[in-house]
């Protein structure tokens, strides 16, 4: 389809994905001066960064008790024989494989370990890759959602940061028309905006077939980054009802209380020698490994992933394009023999696939093991980049989490019993180095995503906003669907690598000259 078709097709829908007026989309106040922070000020950077972080956990504790129904429910679940699925798309995908990871790594061996089943739109495949549109369809989370054996004794717990997700919407829905059980939904924005907003989440909202936990916590620290504090309190949600499910409610609030208070007394600066010294490698034209072993795997990939789209980023290479560019940074297994077995080992189980005709190509298991961090990694990109790629080393010690880089090393001072907490530490401290290290690299401008890359319809509308707001700096109002025209034209002119937003700002601004 050719850049005017596609234009015409979202004109049809444009109405149910203007986002702009959701919390998630907007810019935060607090960093509206990131990208300078981050060049000039990394204590001031981090600073704001954890306190949007340190407000999230304050909203979990303050929702707390809205997670007893939910704990109630999966014990049912468990109790009667039944599984728990996790839903998400896109960062809320990969938190529920995050989730199911962890549930892997608590039950292994058990007859428990089984019971809990993590998906998202297009697949494990879209854990590296998105699959572009996948999101954009209800019917395919249904499909998705019955393929993987989805019962009448089963029980759904769907997370989207937004709270329009089409994909999930389409899988909830769908839930409520198999089992039993009412399926939960999770989500971060207002239940009035919302309803207002988007058709598909009034008519979940006031379903009486779905249950809803609200946790909304504002904007982003990085406008519309929801792989970050959206995305931070799903996971601890719905990983506080699969870790406490079973136990008295009042474990639940000491353990998450001593986690708050762990946090809050961490020092987060440790992070400046890291995140300076990332940036230089990459303002050097070199590249890194994130190396780990699996206790921590699951979620460094999912951070430096996510990454790709948030930045214009050269993704993971895989083995079977003709075409490689080599990405920024590549998690690896160096204690790994093959592709297959290091995917084992990150998901603690084998990769799930499928075959749905024109998608094969995205989502199948040649594709996902083409994504091979084993230990030939080194040799491969070694012949890529012609030179040895840094290693950024994290590994799980008696005595907390331990990193290194070149001759940087620090060790995060934090360890529990519970490994959804470490996890959710370590997220925050990710999601942190990496932001602020774009930054450094120019990769956003203020705190808005100016090189987000718009794979999908709701994407559409957020560069189309971002480009109004920067050019209204320059007193220039261009017009919404001219707009999405040049975006679509830009997507088949310019790298994967390049701005769409700075690309179209430039157009007007030169104009204007």
């Amino acid at each position: 389809m050719n850049p005017a078709d596609k234009a015409l097709e979202f004109f049809k829908v444009k109405k149910h994905f203007q986002l702009g007026s959701l919390p998630t989309e907007q810019v935060h106040p607090d960093t509206v001066n990131l990208s300078n922070d981050s060049k000039t000020n990394l204590e001031k950077g981090i600073s704001s960064l954890k306190s949007l972080d340190l407000h999230l956990l304050q909203v979990m504790w303050d929702k707390r008790s809205e997670l007893i129904p939910l704990l109630d429910d999966i014990r049912s679940t468990i109790g009667s024989g039944g599984r728990i699925f996790l839903c998400g798309c896109g960062a809320t995908g990969r938190l529920s494989i995050v989730l199911e990871t962890l549930w892997h790594e608590q039950h292994s061996g058990r007859p428990l370990e089984k019971t809990v089943v993590g998906f998202m739109a297009g697949g494990d495949c879209a854990l590296i890759k998105s699959i572009e549109k996948f999101e954009d369809f209800p019917e395919f989370g249904a499909r998705q959602l019955t393929d993987l054996g989805f019962g009448k004794n089963d029980l759904l717990i769907s997370t989207t940061e937004g709270g329009e997700t089409p994909f999930v919407i389409g899988a909830t829905e769908e839930a409520t028309r198999i089992s039993k059980r009412k399926p939960y939904f999770l989500y971060c924005n207002p239940d009035d905006i919302l309803k207002s907003t988007a058709e598909r989440s009034r008519r979940v909202i006031e379903s009486s077939s779905i249950l809803k936990i609200n946790l909304t916590v504002g904007p982003m620290g990085l406008a519309g980054s929801t792989r970050m504090q959206a995305s931070s309190i799903l996971m601890l949600a719905v990983g506080l009802g699969l870790n406490f499910y079973n136990k008295n409610f009042e474990l639940l609030e000491i353990e998450l209380k001593k986690f708050i208070d762990a946090v809050q007394k961490i020092d987060f600066f440790s992070l400046i020698p890291f995140i300076e010294r990332e940036s230089e490698i990459y303002q050097n034209s070199e590249y890194l490994f994130y190396e780990c072993n699996d206790v921590y795997g699951i979620t460094i990939i999912t951070d430096t992933t996510e990454r790709s789209p948030t930045f214009s980023l050269h993704g993971f290479e895989n083995t079977a394009d003709s075409e490689k560019s080599p990405c920024l940074c590549y998690l690896l297994f160096s204690h790994c023999k093959s592709s297959e077995e290091a995917w084992c080992e990150l998901l603690r189980r084998e990769p799930r696939t499928f075959k749905w005709g024109d998608v094969d190509f995205k989502t199948d298991a040649t594709r996902i093991l083409g994504y091979d961090f084993s230990e030939s990694l080194i040799v491969r990109r070694a012949k890529m980049t012609g030179s040895a790629d840094h290693r950024f080393s994290i590994f799980q010690k008696e005595n907390g989490i331990e990193c290194a880089l070149d001759n940087i090393a620090t060790t995060i001072p934090y360890r529990s019993e519970y490994n959804l907490f470490e996890h959710t530490l370590l997220k925050f401290l990710l999601n942190i180095h990496s932001t602020l290290v774009m930054g450094r690299m120019g990769r956003y401008r203020n705190n808005i995503m100016t090189w987000v890359r718009p794979s999908n319809n709701k994407l559409i509308d957020r560069t189309v906003r971002y480009i109004m707001t920067l050019l209204a700096e320059s007193d220039i109002a261009p017009d919404y669907d001219d707009l999405v025209e040049r975006c679509y034209n830009a997507m088949e002119t310019t790298k994967d690598d390049e701005s769409i937003v700075e690309h179209i700002c430039s157009q007007f601004t030169a104009q204007k000259d």
